[in-house]
């Protein structure tokens, strides 16, 4: 299979995990209601916190493992069909028991099991010769275009039943299961077990696109549970209207990744990096200050072009940086820094909408993009155009 090839393949099962995934979202106060849950706010955040949770536990066990086998390919398939599984289980839960306590469980174990399909096909896109920006701008378009197809077709499974989204995920992961095997597995001889710790202690930079993961992936749980719930609350929306609402950020979010990518390749990842966040947070803090529908919408749009600018470019920093061998576990390092991120994105802005209101739930959110982008400077002021620390080879 030629590199081309392999990219789109690669995109494509990483686009279907995030496919699967976001069905969930836009109707998932009406998931939750069904699995036993008596709140929607609070349910809502613990449902999507829980997965997260198993992202963060789960990615660097993967991610090991794959690097000490050198395989990879036999991993996505078992995290596909495990997840697979998992989305069934959640659906037959309301059949079983009315608590939600065990929907939890079931969701972790479902979370546990698609990280490794989720993080090993971006270390797969990684393990692509060829330049980095075009590899993480493939990856960028597969995630942009799974939460933006997600999004409005959950909005229209739900509309057929509140436990339809899960059957649907569930036979997509089982298609990756069965598909991915035939993609061509690149990844270098095993070696050590090593963890992402190690890798930040040899490569300090790491922590760069680390700490930019973490507050990028806040903003989209931040927008997966509180966003989805201002939609529906404060302009009245349905979760179809609710889903198409979350595309106008998603579709320009994929859509231009690749092209920001190659951008990256010949400008560096400094100015993608710090001026996409600087304005990518006060385009956040815009869509939650204005009271028009269509002006927050439109917002929505400038997040989505915003997060398409930075997001290829961070992907690419960690494979700029990262050892060869070493590309497993420093991309499960940044999947549990986003996981990480997108956790505290459902949990501190469902605490801060609850007790604040959704105004100041977006300043905050907004304003530690703002921030983060103005403590790092001096850092990557230190970085090449390509990445790597000025003077190393």
């Amino acid at each position: 299979m030629s590199r081309t090839r392999s990219r789109v393949a690669l995109a494509a099962v990483v686009y279907a995990v995030l496919l699967a995934q976001v069905l969930l979202y836009p109707g998932v106060d009406t998931l939750v209601a069904a699995l036993g849950a008596g709140t929607a706010l609070n349910a809502s955040m613990w449902f999507l916190a829980v997965e997260f949770g198993a992202f963060v536990v789960f990615a660097v066990p993967w991610g090991m493992a794959s690097d000490a086998a050198g395989r990879r390919v036999p991993f996505v398939a078992a995290g596909a069909l495990l997840g697979a599984v998992g989305y069934v289980l959640l659906a037959l839960v309301p059949t079983a028991t009315d608590s939600f306590g065990v929907a939890l469980a079931v969701r972790a174990f479902q979370g546990a099991a698609t990280v490794g399909a989720f993080s090993l096909s971006m270390t797969m896109l990684m393990d692509l010769e060829g330049s980095h920006g075009r590899n993480m701008g493939a990856t960028g378009i597969a995630i942009g275009l799974g939460t933006a197809t997600g999004a409005p077709l959950g909005g229209v499974l739900y509309e057929f039943g509140p436990l339809v989204p899960l059957y649907v995920a569930s036979g997509v992961l089982l298609a990756i299961a069965v598909c991915v095997p035939f993609v061509v597995d690149r990844a270098p001889d095993g070696g050590e077990r090593r963890s992402p710790f190690d890798g930040l202690r040899r490569t300090p930079t790491l922590a760069l696109p680390y700490a930019f993961g973490f507050v990028d992936r806040l903003t989209a749980g931040f927008f997966s549970l509180v966003g989805t719930l201002y939609f529906r609350t404060v302009f009245d929306l349905s979760p179809g209207a609710t889903g198409l609402t979350l595309a106008l950020f998603f579709a320009p979010f994929a859509l231009l990744q690749y092209p920001f990518g190659v951008v990256s390749d010949r400008i560096g990842r400094t100015v993608p990096i710090l001026v996409g966040s600087a304005c990518y947070g006060a385009a956040v803090i815009f869509v939650g200050a204005v009271s028009s529908l269509r002006a927050a919408q439109a917002g929505m749009v400038l997040v989505g072009v915003l997060g398409a600018l930075m997001a290829p470019a961070t992907l690419a920093l960690v494979t700029d940086l990262a050892a060869r061998t070493e590309r497993g576990v420093a991309m499960a390092g940044f999947n549990i820094a986003g996981s990480l991120g997108f956790l505290a994105g459902i949990l501190v802005g469902g605490f801060a909408a609850e007790a604040y209101g959704y105004g100041t739930a977006f300043l905050l959110v907004g304003g530690l993009e703002l921030a983060l982008a103005a403590v790092t400077l001096p850092a990557f002021l230190r970085l090449d155009p390509g990445g790597e620390r000025v003077g190393e080879a």
